[in-house]
């Protein structure tokens, strides 16, 4: 009789500390996530470039990526439905404008871009 009440409790302290955390713990909130890769003039993946992006109507880039070694990147957003600027952190000549990406989402969602550079 004793095994079976230690056996018991064991089981119930298990469950309190294991089980029921996880059943109460919070659900992530929802975000949106852009995706894409980065293209050179030569249609190869480019690596290593710096990519800054803001609301639009804004100034202020928000977030920022790296490209990696296949030319992709991906920023976490919140879920709101907004216009997005992205711009690669080149260094161009003073007349010259930086190429901008316009991105719309709408909420929850993973958007999939694909950004060329040109010469």
């Amino acid at each position: 009789m004793r095994r079976l009440l230690s056996a018991t409790a064991v089981l119930l302290l298990w469950m309190v500390t294991c089980v029921a955390p996880a059943a109460c713990a919070k659900k992530p909130a929802p975000y949106a996530l852009i995706f894409g890769t980065l293209w050179g003039p030569d249609e190869r993946p480019v690596y290593g470039v710096h990519l800054k992006l803001r609301r639009a109507g804004e100034d202020k880039y928000r977030w920022e990526a790296i490209s990696d070694h296949r030319g992709e990147f991906a920023i976490r957003l919140p879920a709101v439905k907004a216009d997005y600027i992205l711009v690669p952190d080149l260094k161009h000549p003073k007349n010259k404008p930086l190429p901008e990406t316009r991105i719309h989402v709408e909420s929850d969602e993973r958007i999939d871009i694909g950004v060329h550079l040109q010469r």
